[in-house]
């Protein structure tokens, strides 16, 4: 499962009205339809104002599917992204997901300082552009 990849995103996120400055995109109505479908399939989806850079997310739920917990953990980390709106962009706040997981944060901490899923993100985002 992937996440929005914005590469240019740096660490600490940027605003929605940044991300789309320029271009002919209604941010109220966009959120109120992703707030809608979101309710439809039973989600939870907080305010946004930010967006944040995915790609640890992606990596660390390569090393959570393979723990045998990719299901909660995809569930977390959207629910910390989209209901919570914590920058997932943040090693911190990867951890504490992880935790919730019931995985241990100091392995996430070494999987994602080592960057061990990066390759596999790679084939995952180049199999989404084919």
């Amino acid at each position: 499962m992937a996440f929005p990849l914005h590469p240019e995103i740096p660490e600490e996120g940027r605003s929605l009205q940044e991300l789309f400055k320029g271009r002919d995109v209604d941010i109220p109505a966009m959120l109120a339809r992703l707030k809608q479908v979101a309710r439809e399939e039973g989600l939870s989806f907080g305010e946004r104002t930010m967006t944040c850079n995915s790609r640890l997310a992606q990596e660390l739920g390569k090393w959570a599917e393979e723990k045998g917990s990719g299901d909660l953990y995809h569930k977390k980390v959207f629910e910390a992204y989209f209901a919570e709106g914590k920058n997932i962009g943040l090693i911190e706040e990867l951890l504490a997901v992880a935790r919730a997981c019931g995985l241990s944060p100091d392995e996430a901490r070494e999987v994602l300082a080592q960057r061990k899923y990066r390759d596999a993100v790679d084939l995952d985002w180049e199999r989404s552009r084919r």
